[in-house]
């Protein structure tokens, strides 16, 4: 018997590994009939080494406008494969937000990329799709890139 997921949650990062979890979640959503929704998560532990001052704003603010960007495309990209798509943009450590807004939403399937941006970012902030595949309590599918 196929499992047929009706509330998906993919994380996306801006990097080609979250485009392809994007795109195998919309597959999977059309298949299913399922709703689709989509996470960006602003990874403030970037931030903890940092001088208290402006910088921290800035570069929060930029990473915002980033998922913001990442988040409005991927609803596009979603519409026109006749996929309607909840965007939801929060921060913290992105594994651990993914797994909130994922219990949040009731999601039964949690879609992520094999690796983020860089191979910098996974040394600083761990491996998102690791933590997320250990903690979940849901069916969760790593798309490799």
């Amino acid at each position: 018997m196929i499992t047929v997921f009706t509330n998906i949650l993919v994380a996306l990062d801006g990097s080609p590994a979250g485009q392809q979890a994007l795109d195998r979640a919309i597959e999977i959503a059309r298949a299913g009939n399922a709703k689709l929704h989509a996470a960006y998560i602003v990874e403030t532990g970037l931030f903890s080494s940092l001088p208290a001052d402006n910088t921290v704003e800035v570069m929060y603010n930029v990473l915002k406008n980033e998922g913001e960007a990442v988040l409005d495309k991927a609803k596009t990209e979603s519409a026109a494969h006749g996929i309607p798509l909840t965007t939801h943009l929060k921060s913290g450590h992105a594994g651990s937000e993914v797994i909130a807004l994922a219990d949040a939403i009731k999601a039964d399937l949690i879609i992520v990329g094999s690796h983020g941006k860089s191979q910098t970012d996974r040394l600083l902030i761990g491996s998102v799709s690791t933590f997320v595949v250990t903690h979940s309590r849901v069916s969760t599918m790593v798309v490799r890139s």
